[in-house]
């Protein structure tokens, strides 16, 4: 499924591994690798608040 740009308000809401921008944006955003993103979206959803929120915790 592509991402429809025309929804960017929504979509910074929620974390797409299937585009390579977006894990990479994702991780630099986060200030984490490409992996460590991945297992935090595996453990709590695609949310960017509950990721953001995982991440915080388990540093």
């Amino acid at each position: 499924m592509s991402d429809d740009t025309s929804k960017t308000g929504s979509d910074r809401k929620f974390i797409s591994l299937e585009q390579d921008y977006e894990r990479r944006d994702w991780a630099k955003s986060f200030g984490v690798s490409e992996e460590r993103l991945t297992q935090a979206v595996q453990a709590v959803g695609n949310s960017a608040d509950a990721v953001r929120e995982y991440l915080g915790k388990s540093r």
